[in-house]
């Protein structure tokens, strides 16, 4: 889409706007002339947000989700508002239920009542609220108490998202670079339809210009379906590494991630994140990560939302090429 000609004074106030997924939503609602006010914890540290608009365009301000005085008022004569905020792993008073529930709520309790006109909410397939995993419970019960408080609220719900600054393709390629095995939770039979996440970001601001309908829930997913152990195998090919893949009963494989969330803990967070997997994760493979037939029969999907999604092989290489151990320039055969 051609860039804005200029900014408008249209406000959306961006909650988790300087994560991975919130970096995009930005630049697709500034490419459009939104001013973006990303609500964050820390503002200084969203200073690189500031390039993707015109000068003055995009500003952060500071708001915790378990203070509902701050985001009432980073929501301030907003015209539209997006949460996305969210956490993997619980670390102190940073846990689940305080982000993915409490914050939800709040979030949209304060939108309601200052009068915003637009709410969406940031989720993810596979979201149950009767789930035994806290984390894919909270994400459940957030949409819940998000639609509670702002029943028109449009709730997003992508597949796995890969990108650039993704901690999916690049852990896999990062693993493959130092390890000769590559484990496969569960047995590597998980489907997914990754989702790019620049595809996300345009359907979110879809979303936000009304191209989305009040009160429904979106199901985002790339072009294909793939199992774990293809996405570990395209890893394998784009960066040139010839690695085994090793299939990993469940019940191992929460016992391994089990000792890779202790030893995170005891080492304050030393422990090779690459190497860290929690147990919310593994659970997370139990089934399919797949966009529904209900969602794609009634247009609840990327396309519906006017984007055309882009697959991996279109837009993978072009940051996993830094693995390879020639970078760029072509390999003489995998290593």
């Amino acid at each position: 889409m051609a860039e804005a000609p200029y900014v408008s004074k249209r406000l959306v106030t961006i909650f988790g706007g300087s994560g991975f997924i919130g970096r995009y939503v930005v630049r697709a609602l500034a490419r459009r002339g939104w001013r973006v006010r990303v609500a964050v914890r820390r503002p200084d540290l969203a200073g690189f947000l500031q390039p993707l608009g015109d000068v003055g365009q995009i500003h952060a301000v500071q708001a915790n989700l378990r203070y509902p005085a701050s985001i009432a008022s980073a929501l301030i004569g907003a015209d539209a508002a997006i949460n996305l905020a969210g956490i993997q792993r619980q670390q102190g008073r940073q846990n689940f239920e305080a982000v993915h529930v409490f914050g939800a709520r709040e979030v949209a309790r304060a939108a309601a009542a200052q009068g915003v006109g637009i709410l969406v909410h940031g989720s993810g397939i596979g979201a149950d609220a009767d789930s035994s995993s806290p984390y894919i419970a909270s994400k459940g019960r957030g949409e819940a108490v998000a639609r509670e408080a702002f029943p028109n609220a449009i709730i997003l719900r992508p597949s796995v998202v890969f990108g650039p600054e993704d901690d999916f393709l690049n852990r896999f390629a990062l693993l493959a670079r130092y390890m000769p095995v590559l484990p496969l939770f569960g047995g590597g039979d998980a489907k997914m339809q990754p989702a790019y996440v620049g595809d996300i970001g345009e359907a979110a601001a879809q979303a936000i210009d009304g191209r989305a309908k009040p009160g429904e829930t979106y199901e985002l997913g790339g072009p294909e379906a793939m199992t774990l152990r293809e996405i570990a195998a395209f890893v394998c090919r784009e960066t040139d590494r010839r690695r085994a893949l090793l299939p990993v009963p469940f019940g191992i494989a929460r016992l391994m991630a089990g000792g890779t969330e202790l030893a995170s803990a005891l080492s304050l967070g030393l422990f090779p994140k690459a190497l860290t997997t929690t147990r919310d994760q593994v659970e997370l493979l139990r089934r399919d990560n797949l966009v529904s037939a209900a969602a794609t029969a009634e247009g609840r999907t990327l396309q519906g939302l006017g984007v055309i999604a882009q697959g991996m092989e279109a837009i993978a290489p072009a940051y996993l090429y830094r693995f390879r151990k020639t970078g760029q320039y072509a390999s003489s055969g995998a290593t």
